[in-house]
């Protein structure tokens, strides 16, 4: 009997013990595009985007036209025009399709770039705000609440080798 509450004993203080010794988790969280759309950065930004964006459309519409009138002036002419002319009015029409496509996801991909380029310093900033606040308020995990992922944590254990052994990889 008195072995069994000298266990007992024992091992509520090592229960306790091991509670009392790990570290209190605090985990906080921010809408990281409410704080992106809050900086002062991002309305010049979207200016820039918007003044490159229509300079592309521009350009688009300006060989859209072109497109059409080669098309009209070859629909209105083909009926007097010679084989080597119509054949060669086609490929010209041809080709021109061609770059307008190609010049369409030529854009799409500038834009894409051009907006990435002009965010990243501002994302960067805000990750390390983000990260100092997070350090000196002690916060263990910072949660993005627009996009539910892990924008800051404290050093921990990797799992993926435990859980990789587990499944046999």
């Amino acid at each position: 009997m008195n072995n069994l509450k000298l266990i007992v004993v024992a091992l509520v203080v090592v229960m306790a013990t091991s509670v009392f010794g790990q570290k209190a988790v605090k985990i906080g969280h921010i809408n990281s595009n409410e704080l992106l759309s809050a900086m002062p950065e991002r309305t010049k930004i979207q200016t820039e985007l918007e003044t490159y964006a229509n300079d592309l459309r521009t350009t688009l519409e300006t060989m859209r036209k072109e497109y059409e009138t080669k098309i009209q002036e070859f629909q209105a002419k083909q009926d007097v025009m010679t084989d080597v002319i119509k054949n060669s009015k086609i490929k010209e029409i041809t080709d021109l399709e061609k770059r307008i496509t190609e010049f369409q996801q030529t854009a799409e991909a500038d834009l894409q770039k051009k907006e990435q380029e002009l965010l990243q310093p501002v994302i960067d900033k805000a990750k390390e705000a983000i990260n100092n606040v997070a350090k000196e308020n002690a916060y263990t995990y910072i949660l993005d609440s627009s996009v539910g992922v892990v924008l800051y944590s404290v050093e921990g254990d990797d799992i993926l080798p435990l859980v990789k052994k587990k499944l046999g990889l």
